[in-house]
């Protein structure tokens, strides 16, 4: 068993809940998705590709040529 009073300890567990609530999030979502026919599938994969664009696609370091 890992000593608890460590440093970085809370750090590491701060990680590893962030990344399973990422991966609750999916699962929760394919829940739904599964539920879904052609046409909400295909809405919705317009509406996430949106949305990622907004958020990550104006990363400049992208736009380099090496």
């Amino acid at each position: 068993m890992t000593d608890q009073t460590r440093w970085g300890i809370h750090e590491v567990q701060t990680r590893n809940k962030a990344v399973k609530y990422q991966k609750d999030l999916v699962s929760r979502a394919m829940e739904s998705v599964v539920k879904m026919d052609e046409s909400g599938i295909t809405d919705l994969m317009i509406q996430i590709e949106a949305e990622y664009e907004r958020k990550y696609g104006s990363n400049k370091a992208d736009r380099n040529i090496l």
